[in-house]
């Protein structure tokens, strides 16, 4: 990966709508060269998904989860990734083994979520923290 392809990335980042054409002349290139190096990166695994970001006055959160010494990290995180509120699931160094962020309808909705998290026998202690605010980087 060269500075180009961080270039065409760091556009992709802030709206993955954005026309090749329009990257193009972002960073001074032709638009082929943008749709062969997007394709690359799709194909090499650097680009993993195109996703939507949402602004629908839904309940967003952080659910901090620690797990028990002796338990896959990585199953439990599938497991999580699979429920249809979840945005994204990292596995985390520190007090807490997974972060699991959310986009609920309600608060009615987020307790249910953390009440299915706490019910997986392999977690031992839930946080949550409610999302306020959300900036693009």
């Amino acid at each position: 990966m060269d500075s180009l392809d961080r270039e065409i990335l760091a556009i992709l980042r802030r709206d993955s709508r954005t026309p090749y054409t329009e990257i193009a002349d972002a960073v001074g290139t032709s638009e082929g060269t943008v749709r062969n190096r997007v394709e690359r990166l799709v194909e090499e695994g650097i680009i993993e998904r195109f996703t939507v970001a949402t602004r629908t006055g839904n309940v967003k959160a952080m659910i901090e989860v620690g797990v028990a010494v002796d338990v896959d990290t990585t199953a439990v995180s599938e497991r999580m990734a699979e429920w249809s509120e979840v945005d994204f699931v990292w596995q985390v160094s520190g007090e807490e083994d997974i972060v699991v962020v959310v986009d609920t309808t309600d608060t009615g909705a987020l307790n249910d979520l953390i009440t299915k998290a706490r019910e997986l026998d392999e977690v031992v202690s839930t946080k949550t923290r409610l999302i306020l605010a959300e900036k693009l980087g």
